[in-house]
């Protein structure tokens, strides 16, 4: 058990991530200049740490053999770190610090009609809420635990698909249409059912996943490959319900502060309208042209 908490593996793929993504967000950073510590944090932490944590700790080393590890890796993967990601608002700090030959293209894309699609709320839900399944219940989830090359894809496709999620959905960076963050609130708490319906059909289900793979293993060790299902679909369930509160947090501090600047424009045009002289105590009806005439006649 101690082995397999403190194993590490050199997962060249996941290096370069960490590395490349690491090093343009800290150059970025240090370009722009006001860059708010916070969002350096999400992004460092939250993101690239959980990242390191999913692919290159325990979690990696045993995802190919235990039921569970893996199902922890592709939680993380598809929903706790692109949150981080997005909390470190990258698409803007892109933009303000990007080169124009990439940061054109990209506002291209992002804002014209593929972005307008792949950022609508039911899109982005979607992809989040089907990729799971597609896993599980097709041959892609053999496929990966068998094919290196699959396994890497897989987990970049995850990465993707949920950056796309959050990145939709938290609206910190520019995207193609703005909803109200309730509409995303209202989203969350209904894919609540479908994380559980997940981690219940894993559970119950007389199935073993990918059985032939995991027997020809031939492990001694460890939880039966019923009772790693088990545990597996406990991680999708729990850590998949667990990972969306801190995303609920992040949309209500995201209304709390629109609707503080919202009532501050408020005050700043009545304030002008103050000193400009007119009274915004006096009834609609005498600020109205027609009525007020009819009024004066009157």
């Amino acid at each position: 058990m101690v082995t397999a908490l403190t194993s590490w593996t050199a997962d060249p793929v996941s290096l370069l991530v960490l590395v490349l993504l690491g090093g343009w967000y800290g150059r970025s950073v240090r370009r722009h200049g006001h860059w708010p510590r916070a969002r350096v944090i999400a992004f460092y932490a939250a993101g690239l740490g959980v990242y390191a944590i999913a692919t290159l700790s325990s979690i990696g080393v045993y995802a190919d053999t235990l039921f569970f590890m893996r199902a922890a890796q592709i939680i993380l993967l598809l929903m706790v770190v692109p949150l981080g990601l997005a909390l470190g608002a990258p698409f803007t700090l892109l933009r303000d610090t990007g080169p124009g030959w990439l940061v054109s293209p990209l506002r291209s894309l992002l804002h014209g009609p593929f972005g307008k699609v792949i950022a609508f709320p039911a899109t982005a839900s979607a992809l989040l809420i089907a990729t799971p399944w597609l896993l599980y219940f097709t041959d892609w989830y053999p496929t990966v635990l068998r094919n290196g090359v699959v396994d890497e894809l897989t987990r970049l496709a995850l990465l993707l698909i949920g950056l796309v999620y959050f990145w939709s959905r938290l609206q910190l960076d520019p995207v193609p249409r703005r909803f109200h963050h309730l509409v995303s609130v209202w989203i969350t708490l209904a894919e609540v059912v479908c994380d559980a319906a997940l981690g219940l059909t894993l559970w119950f289900s007389g199935h073993i996943v990918a059985e032939s793979y995991y027997q020809a293993l031939g492990r001694t060790w460890g939880p039966d490959l019923r009772l790693d299902q088990t545990f597996g679909a406990g991680v999708l369930w729990i850590v998949g319900d667990l990972a969306g509160l801190p995303f609920l947090g992040a949309l209500v501090n995201r209304m709390t502060k629109e609707d503080a600047k919202q009532a501050k424009e408020i005050d700043r045009v009545l304030d002008e309208r103050e000193e400009a002289g007119e009274d915004s105590t006096r009834p609609w009806w005498e600020s109205d042209p027609t009525l007020s005439e009819r009024f004066r006649r009157g």
